[in-house]
């Protein structure tokens, strides 16, 4: 059969109320402590999730920027040979940078929802206060 194992100590028959309640004050600081570690620990995860998504966004930009110019360059020399160079140049340019704005606004749109919310602490936080709640 298995036994079950209550953390809290027996109450003891003749403990006054004031050892009652510091008993409480220490358990409730180790609680605000706990969830303060969980805090950190959360948005400290949170932190490097992110940052490692913004490394490969960088990196992968790098290179699909250096392939971009090359065929930009192919895509003005093709049309140089029907418009000539300058306006062939002017309008890669301008669709390049309509690409781009449109890039740059999607982009942040991603990065405003990255959820660095501590979810998990806010939950177990609300647990502990209703049991608390529920103890007194």
């Amino acid at each position: 059969m298995m036994e079950t194992h209550d953390r809290r100590p027996p109450v003891e028959p003749g403990r006054t109320i004031p050892d009652l309640l510091s008993d409480l004050v220490r358990d409730l600081s180790g609680l605000v402590r706990s969830e303060g570690r969980l805090v950190r620990a959360e948005l400290t995860e949170a932190a490097g999730n992110l940052a490692g998504g913004l490394e490969m966004v960088a990196a992968g930009a790098l290179m699909v920027t250096v392939a971009l110019l090359l065929l930009l360059q192919a895509a003005v020399l093709l049309l140089a040979v029907y418009i000539g160079p300058i306006l062939a140049a002017v309008a890669v340019g301008l669709v390049v940078a309509i690409v781009g704005a449109i890039l740059m606004a999607s982009g942040r749109r991603a990065l405003k929802t990255a959820n660095l919310v501590p979810e998990r602490t806010i939950e177990q936080t609300s647990r502990d206060a209703r049991l608390a709640k529920e103890q007194m």
